[in-house]
């Protein structure tokens, strides 16, 4: 009898985190929504000098970020809450970040390249000023992704979900959506004349329907598992948001430079490490990053035991 009242005492608090684990889903689902009817409304108004599903992407974007402020007064959480630290705290967090972002991401780019994955572009022109230039705007490029990206999954989806659920549930949950919102996409192009109000629902549909293509499998695993460990650095640590950040964008930038500066060999027999995604993220990325996790942990657990 006692076995029977565990059960139906758990089994609402099991349907509610899961209705609670949904709520980012409708969210999205209303910015990407109105990130459509906007592109209709900039098309018609401006023609396609910027593409209708660019618009339909970055706006969609524009609108998670923003959805942060009404999140944060209903669920009552503050920019402490979210992770953020004091200004300089935070921009010294953010350097660490970038630092710890080069020693976690590094040697899987030294791996790929000696085991013959990566090799060098010789067609790029390779002069001090091609080069600082790219170092410099593909930053600043990875630091704009980062600064959206991270207020809003490591931020407040952890933050919100770990008021219904465990920390571990939140960590896992924010990296799932984190993950696949890197595929939700369509690679249709509509032209100007032939888009309709319903045009961006027929891109949206098809976006959805790219996620369930297999080939995306190793790829989502990688980026699964980066939310996991970006997710850990934001929880083993108190308004630790900036290292997040840092993190990121390090990898981000590694990862645009490393399309720049080099070609992935289609003849490599280690070809399998990476995924079509972006050439880096893929079965190697996974396993380094579950290895440093686990590390960490057995670390910590050693540490406490000693006390």
């Amino acid at each position: 009898m006692m076995a029977e009242k565990s059960v139906v005492t758990r089994s609402p608090s099991l349907i509610l985190s899961f209705l609670y684990a949904l709520i980012p889903l409708l969210v999205l689902m209303v910015a990407t929504f109105l990130a459509c009817i906007l592109a209709y409304s900039l098309v018609s108004a401006a023609g396609d000098a910027v593409s209708f599903r660019t618009i339909i992407k970055k706006a969609s974007q524009v609108f998670l970020v923003l959805s942060i402020f009404p999140a944060m007064r209903y669920l009552g959480l503050t920019k402490l809450d979210l992770g953020f630290a004091a200004r300089v705290r935070f921009i010294k967090q953010i350097f660490q970040g970038v630092g710890l972002g080069f020693i976690t991401l590094m040697p899987v780019f030294l791996a790929l390249y000696l085991l013959g994955v990566n090799v060098v572009d010789e067609t790029q022109p390779w002069t001090a000023f091609w080069v600082s230039k790219k170092l410099v705007i593909e930053l600043l490029l990875a630091l704009l992704i980062s600064f959206f990206e991270e207020p809003v999954f490591r931020g407040l989806l952890i933050s919100g979900l770990s008021r219904k659920m465990s920390i571990t549930a939140a960590i896992l949950i924010s990296a799932f959506y984190y993950a696949i919102l890197h595929f939700l996409n369509s690679p249709i192009e509509i032209p100007a004349a032939e888009i309709n109000l319903f045009s961006g629902f027929v891109l949206l549909g098809d976006a959805f329907n790219h996620l369930l293509n297999p080939e995306i499998l190793s790829a989502f695993l990688a980026l699964f598992t980066v939310g996991v460990f970006l997710g850990i650095i934001r929880t083993q640590l108190k308004a630790s948001l900036g290292l997040c950040i840092g993190c990121h964008a390090c990898w981000v930038w590694q990862i645009k430079l490393s399309k720049s500066l080099f070609n992935i060999n289609p003849d490599s027999d280690y070809l399998y490490l990476v995924s079509s995604y972006d050439g880096v993220i893929g079965p190697l990325v996974t396993v380094w990053l579950v290895l440093a996790m686990t590390g960490y942990f057995l670390y910590k657990r050693k540490n406490c035991q000693s006390f």
